[in-house]
């Protein structure tokens, strides 16, 4: 199963590896081996989110997520992306933005590739911070019957059940990032967290009103034929495009900081593309199928309570990034922590549900 759900990742490796060092020697080669690494402990949260929203998604569109979803996460968001960055905030058509790219140039010196990218990090920050605490928030404030920081998740649904609580806090957030980032920035800062908290609503309300239609076509297919509705059953058609959709701007929102962070190692793009694109990329998309496959999530449960927690964190650094730096080692780091902790919780939960059959039979 390892070999089977991982192989392609290791073959794309191996074939980004040998480019990267036909382009760029040992360093090159070291600098992409970086990168893909760099890539993978900043993802492992995405995975998690990602399999719980891909279990939910038919056969077809699962391949799709593993495809043309691979298409868009490595050529969409680690070169298309920074070009696009580059070219609007710099005012460049596309062939000038691809001849600066190439010229390569350090992130501190004004007019380069890494430089323009940099100082749109606020806004970029900005979209992707919001985005990633929308889902954070919707999901701390569902009262849901098993907790994992039960002192901490408890008070946060009760919140929950105020009417609009996410989107209360949520503008509250957008509010302070706005005093943050000073003068200058306030108003396109503002706007890039507006649009990301307007790309979550109409994602998710899409997605949920697709969804709801699909399954009650579902429910009364199965009512007519005298069977009981199943509400597990994976979604096709236009509700599980939207999740497709809902995936790629979550992936998306993740790779932010991923992409930003790159340049602290690295402004080559061709670098960059073969370390965060085909490395690690196509790692976080195989490990996310593994999870899948496995029902690692259905065996470990507070593994979703943990991504999230990660996601949370990762929002709130993004948002502080706008006006404060942060180490990119802090950042990688805190996804691993999260859910390094809530495997931990799982395994000894599971350990407790074991030892519960032998306590009522000595009873």
């Amino acid at each position: 199963m390892f070999l089977k759900t991982f192989g392609w990742s290791f073959g794309v490796s191996a074939v980004a590896l040998v480019v990267a060092f036909l382009y760029g020697g040992p360093q090159g080669l070291f600098l992409a081996l970086v990168l893909g690494i760099l890539e993978v402990s900043l993802s492992f949260d995405n995975a998690v989110v990602n399999a719980r929203i891909l279990e939910r998604m038919n056969p077809f569109w699962q391949r799709m997520f593993l495809t043309v979803g691979v298409i868009i996460a490595v050529f969409g968001m680690r070169v298309l992306f920074p070009l696009l960055i580059v070219g609007v905030t710099a005012k460049l058509n596309p062939v000038e933005a691809v001849q600066l790219a190439l010229a390569k140039g350090p992130i501190d010196e004004p007019g380069t590739y890494a430089y323009v990218l940099h100082q749109a990090h606020p806004q970029i920050a900005a979209f992707g911070g919001i985005f990633l605490l929308m889902i954070f928030l919707d999901f701390m404030f569902e009262d849901r019957e098993l907790k994992w920081l039960q002192w901490f998740e408890a008070p946060l649904a009760k919140i929950g059940r105020m009417n609009g609580a996410s989107l209360v806090v949520g503008l509250f957030a957008l509010g302070l990032i706005g005093q943050l980032s000073g003068p200058d920035l306030q108003g396109s800062v503002l706007m890039a967290g507006i649009f990301g908290m307007v790309t979550y609503f109409l994602v998710q309300g899409l997605g949920e009103l697709f969804d709801t239609g699909e399954e009650d076509e579902d429910a009364e297919s199965s009512e007519q034929a005298g069977k009981r509705p199943n509400k597990a059953v994976q979604v096709a058609g236009k509700a599980a495009f939207m999740l497709f959709l809902y995936l790629e701007v979550i992936d998306a929102s993740f790779s932010f900081d991923g992409v930003i962070g790159a340049f602290a190692i690295t402004s080559d793009p061709i670098i960059i593309a073969l370390g965060l694109g085909l490395i690690g990329a196509m790692f976080v998309r195989s490990l996310t199928v593994y999870l899948v496959r496995q029902g690692t999530l259905d065996e470990f449960e507070y593994l979703d309570h943990g991504a999230h927690w990660a996601i949370g964190a990762l929002a709130v650094i993004l948002l502080i990034t706008i006006g404060i730096e942060v180490s990119e080692v802090i950042t990688g780091l805190i996804g691993v922590v999260f859910i390094g902790a809530a495997f931990v919780a799982s395994v000894m939960r599971n350990r407790r549900k074991a030892l519960e059959p032998e306590h009522a039979t000595t009873a």
